[in-house]
């Protein structure tokens, strides 16, 4: 019997993590009406899924464009960054990825026993980060940053010309953010997944 492929098994751990994390923080920043949401379950945890068809077809194309990156292994960091209605970016939740530091011969089912209730953690956290942060201001509008190697993004920038998504080199306006306060939320190290994240909020959030 073939023994499982650990890396292909993180890449699926955390695709399919980031898709249920992008909701959550729609949900929890109510960057839709609450009643585009549809309450389901994740890691045991109850979790607010946007049925809204064009953003799902958006978060999908997201995850699957940043799955690709990742699998070349030239993924560093993902952003959920929500803008003000200048454009400007006033919260972002970070994800940092790492490759794993315990050596994948140690895999068992209770290391992804343990990182199940570690992406449970992560999930609360989410949830609890909304009571920590400052309301955000009317009108935000929200996107999906990854940070690359700049190899992988000049082949994801080719790659755009046969495909209906594009990837964009982001603008120093869409990624600065002067004056912030960092938020910890969770970081979680396995065989399988080695992640961080945390929030980065201005303290100059207006009209809010």
């Amino acid at each position: 019997m073939a023994e499982p492929d650990v890396t292909q098994i993180g890449l699926d751990i955390f695709s399919e993590f980031l898709e249920v994390a992008i909701h959550s923080i729609l949900y929890d920043r109510e960057l839709y009406p609450a009643g585009v949401f549809e309450r389901r379950k994740k890691y045991n945890v109850p979790v607010q899924i946007c049925v809204h068809p064009e953003v799902n077809r958006y978060i999908t194309q997201v995850v699957n464009g940043i799955s690709e990156f990742n699998t070349k292994g030239q993924l560093e960091k993902v952003a959920i960054v929500i803008c003000n209605s200048d454009s400007q970016p006033v919260e972002k939740f970070i994800l940092e990825i790492n490759k794993p530091s315990i050596p994948q011969q140690q895999q068992t089912d209770r290391y992804l026993y343990q990182l199940e209730q570690s992406l449970r953690s992560f999930l609360l956290k989410i949830n609890m980060a909304d009571s920590l942060l400052k309301p955000l201001p009317p009108d935000c509008t929200w996107t999906v940053h990854a940070t690359t190697r700049e190899s992988a993004a000049a082949r994801m920038f080719d790659k755009n010309v046969e495909e209906d998504f594009p990837w964009l080199e982001a603008s120093e306006q869409e990624t600065m953010m002067e004056n912030s306060s960092i938020l910890p939320l969770k970081s979680t190290t396995s065989p399988y997944l080695n992640m961080q994240m945390y929030v980065e909020e201005t303290k100059d959030i207006k009209g809010s």
